[in-house]
This record gives C-alpha cells, structure tokens and sequence, in this order.
C-alpha cells in the first residue's frame, strides 16, 4: 500500500510538473501537448472505436512474432547446448544475425514478404529470438556437475538429462529470457509497422506524425507502454505459475 502511495505521488509530481511547461508562455502544444489535451485524444480514440483495430493488428503481429521467435530460440538454445560442435559452428551467425539493425533489414523484408503482416511478424521473430536463444543456452549449461554425473551414472541418455534435469533447473533463466522478448517483441512490432503498414500503432504514429497531431501521437504511445506493462504482467503470472514448486523460487 506504502509502495502503490508512492507511485500515486511520482505520477501527480509529473502531471504536474507537465500541465506547468505547458501553461500558455511556456512549451508549444505542437511540442509538448497538456496532459487534458492527450487525455482527450485518448479517451476520444477509443470511444470513437479509433484505437481498436489498430491495437488488435499489432497484438496479433506481437503475439505472433513472439510465438514464433520463442520457439526458434529455445529451440535453439536447447540444440546448441547438446551439440557442442553445432555451437562452435553456428553462434558466429547467430551474433551477426542480431548485429545487424532490423530496422535496416525492413525495406528488404518488404520486397520478400510484402507490406503486409508477414514482414512485421518476421521481424519481430528475429529481434525476440536471441535473447530466448541466448537465456537457454546459458541456464541449460550451468547445471551443477555432481546432478549430472548421478544421473549418467544411472544411464540417463543426453537428451533424458535434458529434459529431467537441465530444463527444469534452468526454468528460472529461461523465464527472464522470455520476460526480455516479450518487451522486444512490442518493439519490434511497433518498429515494423513504421515502414509500409497501413494499420497498427506503429503505422498511426507515423500517421499522427503527418498530421502534426502530438496529442494524438502521446495517445498511441500511452496506448503502447500500457500494452507492454500488460504483457510484462502477464508474463510476471506465468513465470510465478510455472516457477511455484520450484526449488530455487523466493
């Protein structure tokens, strides 16, 4: 209750803060629009409908990049652990595959896949697949030596090892690796939406940015960030559910 007070408290200090540089005198509505006015907007698009299709397009792009970057990059991460020969091979593309900016690979994208959905989904496949990748690699090959020799011991196969041992002791870092791409993975839809979509939140900043509209624009980025803190909730729920009976949970 101490905590929530608190953040009631920063919030106010802000809005205020905010409604003061943008008094008449002060800071430019086309700059920085008052808060009243960004209310407006926003409660305005979505009881209009405004917002909706535009919010439920991203989800979907988001919820499949993300589906499809999580699997590849657990996956992945799982395949390179067990195959030590594999990992030496491949990582160095792997590492170059997230060096270089999706941003820069989306105009290349559209010519592959069009301007549709399906370049937005691959991009956000590709910038949530490595933190996944990169978490499970990591968790799966820190498992405690003297676990691992009992169970060859007790002729456990690698890939039983795997699945009785390393995964579930490594669920906690595989987690936090999912917490990382579930955010990105928002980013990434957004990102995509910049260059040659015609809907999303993404498309409607660009859309807000030609109308010189920036209460509207603070709407969709307000629309954004509480879209991002709901899934980093949601996930939050799912790691506490799947982490309940594990040993090293606090």
């Amino acid at each position: 209750m101490k905590r929530l007070a608190q953040h009631a408290l920063l919030l106010l200090v802000v809005l205020t803060l905010w409604h003061w540089a943008t008094r008449p005198g002060g800071v430019s509505a086309l700059v920085l629009p008052p808060p009243e006015r960004v209310a407006k907007a926003l409660l305005g698009g979505w009881q209009s409908g405004y917002f909706l299709p535009h919010a439920l397009h991203t989800v979907t792009e988001l919820v499949l990049g993300l589906v499809a970057g999580a699997l590849l990059g657990f996956g992945g991460g799982l395949l390179l652990a067990q195959m030590p020969g594999v990992r030496r091979l491949a990582m160095p593309y792997v590492v170059v595959s997230q060096v270089v900016p999706k941003l820069a690979l989306a105009p290349l994208f559209m010519v592959w896949f069009g301007l549709g959905m399906t370049s937005t989904v691959v991009i956000t496949a590709l910038i949530c697949f490595f933190p996944l990748l990169e978490s499970t690699l990591t968790a799966v090959m820190r498992i405690d030596a003297q676990r691992l020799d009992l169970l060859r011991m007790l002729g456990a196969s690698p890939w039983q090892t795997l699945w009785r041992l390393k995964v579930p002791a490594g669920l906690p870092g595989i987690l936090a690796g999912l917490r990382v791409a579930v955010v990105l993975a928002l980013v990434g839809a957004v990102v995509g939406e910049f260059i040659g979509a015609n809907q999303g939140l993404g498309a409607l900043i660009i859309a807000t940015q030609g109308m010189m509209d920036t209460a509207l624009m603070f709407a969709v980025l307000l629309n954004i960030t509480a879209l991002g803190l709901l899934l980093y909730f949601l996930t939050l729920l799912l790691e506490k559910h799947l982490l309940r009976h594990h040993p090293r949970t606090l």
